[in-house]
């Protein structure tokens, strides 16, 4: 499959200024800018951008970022699914993980984010993908925002919504450890029905084992 990536961008006014929200880059791109220091959600500033600067080389690999004058200050990934996850055990070249979203804290409630999520859906060939986010309320801002679990989802979900993924039923063990937790789906128009399918395999793998065990017997 081949994975094609058409450059888009918006600017959104703030009360601190203009941001421009661009992408998908390249590493070399990306190299032209400063990671902020605050973008600390999944390592340390200097090695997510080591990590984001990676994912835009691969083949299929997509990276949006929002940035000032020159300081990247929010950025969305899409990736295939990490090859250790059940969501990677059929191959599937149409199926894509937003695998991290993040803003820093001065420009959250500027709908920053969203605007990550717009321009990620300007192109046209994510209509190829099956896209999912895999939500764990362990990974969320909840000291940082002040907001319960309960409440983080709404914004969560609200926020996902406007990228058009839709919370999705599975019975992946992580996902429904906790009632808070969720697997989010967006299925491009261009999907085959042949991959909808298997996708909803994916989703519940512990009841096709079961069955194909229960087969073998």
């Amino acid at each position: 499959m081949k994975h094609e990536k058409t450059y888009h961008y918006d600017i959104r006014d703030t009360p601190d200024g203009p941001i421009v929200i661009e992408g998908p880059l390249s590493s070399a791109e990306l190299g032209t800018y400063h990671f902020h220091e605050h973008l600390v959600a999944f390592r340390p500033a200097p090695n997510q951008f080591e990590a984001i600067q990676s994912i835009a080389d691969c083949p299929e690999g997509r990276i949006i970022i929002a940035r000032t004058e020159g300081t990247i200050i929010g950025y969305v990934t899409y990736l295939h699914p990490d090859p250790m996850e059940r969501w990677s055990e059929y191959n599937m070249e149409d199926l894509m993980e937003l695998g991290a979203i993040e803003v820093i804290p001065k420009y959250r409630g500027a709908k920053i984010a969203l605007g990550l999520l717009d321009v990620s859906m300007m192109d046209e060939y994510m209509e190829n993908y099956i896209i999912i986010s895999t939500e764990y309320y362990w990974h969320w801002d909840l000291d940082g925002t002040r907001l319960s679990v309960w409440d983080y989802r709404k914004v969560m979900e609200k926020m996902m919504a406007s990228g058009g993924l839709l919370p999705a039923p599975t019975d992946d063990p992580e996902i429904i450890s906790h009632p808070a937790n969720c697997l989010m789906v967006r299925i491009g128009t261009r999907v085959s029905e042949t991959s909808v399918s298997q996708f909803d395999e994916l989703r519940f793998l512990q009841r096709s084992q079961y069955h194909d065990m229960r087969e073998a017997l």
